[in-house]
């Protein structure tokens, strides 16, 4: 395989070209095809991922359909580093038409891969290799095997080397028995592509300019055309129906479930994982059936995460345990709504974490507790029916059941002091702002409107009252 160093290869420098403009009529949608959701992110935005991981110099999508829509959502791609531009193919007329479209904006001295914003599961090494049988001088074009090609254009060969792609519409009877199939795939250098979709007719079956016509015009201006052959059909499956997207839902998800089991991970099972983001998992992590994890999550060594949690946008410290259906849902990496958990935090069953939630060290989250935007120091524990928000905990505090921080006042949000040590007792209120002083007591049912000091006992709750033979209402 060529060495393929930052924004160039041993050939020279890499630009992406992506079609991006179908319509998607069988998604039977009115979203564009390309921005339909893959493992929680755009059909399209793995496609412009791959071109990131061969480094390319350039990417060009090519838009058409929902153009605005398209280009709007890869607007946050332009910090990816290479150059991200886009041109319009309205309307659109075919393959070859498409990429006419890029012409202007491609340089002239580099190797131009061209893509499919609906095939997202390429992976990189296969373009590398592509990109290496290219060599900078030649047509290489991404092939496969299939039982079945109907509705594929065939590779005509003659000995070794490629002689034509001839569309499914055009082929003879002969023609259409060849298995070997074109991708949508191919490598070459960025003069000769210029040069040879100015060539261009639509003489053809359907009416439209093929890209793949440029086989020919290679073959007769005496340039090589090779074949890359490969043989998993998932990386170059493309999406034209929800079935199919539904298809290659699981097949991305069991990749990545085996990928996690690789590197030591016990996934009870890997049938029923679900990974729309990152995933990082430290050694003896293990994790329980119907689990989805989203954005950037990782998991410390020895992390236990029982069955059908939602983790998303978190950083879980070593040995913590996520019991059964919690759900954890940080804000972006790096902002200080993304969530953290300590070592050895135990975290529900039925737990949430919302925004901003920060437990440190054997944190006690348990069964029907909600902390948003707060934090827990070590040892601190709120084990059932509690909601802290807007709170600052401090170390042991122990939290009743049933007790709330009022830090809403219908206008603004206020916060919470729970200090070190402090003991709030069952269904009690802590009406924002207000600091419960170190080691002190809440006594069960209080509504505390004021600081209480350290050490303290405080109370406040009406006087209970008992009137003896109390008759009740009758009709």
């Amino acid at each position: 395989m060529a060495d393929i160093s930052k924004n160039s290869t041993a050939s020279g420098a890499v630009d992406v070209v992506i079609m991006a403009a179908g319509k998607g009529t069988r998604m039977k949608s009115r979203l564009p095809k390309v921005l339909h959701l893959l493992a929680g992110r755009a059909l399209l935005s793995h496609v412009v991922d791959t071109a990131a991981q061969l480094s390319a110099r350039q990417v060009v999508v090519i838009s058409g359909h929902g153009a605005a829509e398209v280009e709007a959502a890869l607007a946050t791609a332009t910090g990816a580093g290479f150059d991200l531009s886009f041109v319009r193919q309205e309307p659109q007329l075919g393959t070859g038409h498409a990429v006419q479209q890029a012409v202007p904006v491609l340089r002239d001295d580099g190797i131009v891969v061209v893509l499919s914003g609906d095939v997202p599961l390429i992976r990189a090494e296969t373009l590398r290799d592509l990109i290496a049988t290219c060599g900078g001088d030649k047509l290489a074009l991404l092939t496969i095997d299939f039982a079945d090609p109907t509705g594929y254009g065939r590779i005509v060969r003659q000995g070794a080397a490629v002689q034509a792609i001839v569309e499914q519409k055009d082929a003879s009877a002969e023609q259409r028995a060849i298995t070997e199939v074109y991708s949508g795939m191919m490598a070459l250098p960025a003069n000769q592509l210029k040069r040879w979709l100015a060539r261009l007719d639509k003489n053809n079956a359907q009416g439209e300019y093929y890209l793949t016509d440029i086989v020919k015009f290679a073959v007769a201006d005496g340039v090589p055309v090779l074949a890359h052959k490969i043989n998993d059909p998932l990386q170059v499956a493309g999406v034209n129906s929800p079935l199919q997207l539904a298809e290659l839902e699981r097949a991305w998800q069991l990749r990545t479930a085996r990928e996690l089991m690789e590197q030591g991970v016990r996934l009870a099972d890997p049938a029923r994982l679900d990974v729309r983001g990152a995933l990082h998992c430290a050694q003896d992590v293990a994790i329980d059936v119907n689990c989805v994890f989203e954005g950037e999550v990782s998991l410390g060594e020895g992390v236990k995460i029982g069955a059908n949690c939602v983790i998303a946008n978190a950083a879980i410290g070593a040995g913590t345990v996520i019991h059964p259906f919690t759900h954890i849902e940080g804000g972006k990496p790096g902002s200080k709504d993304f969530i953290e958990v300590g070592a050895g935090a135990l975290i529900g069953p039925f737990a949430r974490l919302r925004p901003g939630a920060r437990l440190g060290a054997e944190v006690h989250i348990g069964n029907f507790v909600e902390v948003k935007n707060s934090t827990l120091a070590k040892g601190a524990k709120a084990n059932h029916l509690a909601y802290l928000g807007d709170a600052t905990v401090g170390e042991r505090v122990n939290f009743g059941a049933g007790s709330i921080t009022a830090n809403y006042d219908g206008a603004f949000k206020h916060r919470t002091v729970i200090e070190a040590d402090a003991h709030i007792g069952s269904n009690c209120v802590l009406v924002a702002p207000v600091t419960i002083g170190a080691g002190g007591t809440v006594g069960g049912g209080s509504t505390i409107t004021k600081d209480t000091p350290a050490g303290a006992l405080s109370v406040a709750r009406g006087k209970q009252l008992s009137i003896a033979n109390w008759k009740r209402p009758t009709k």
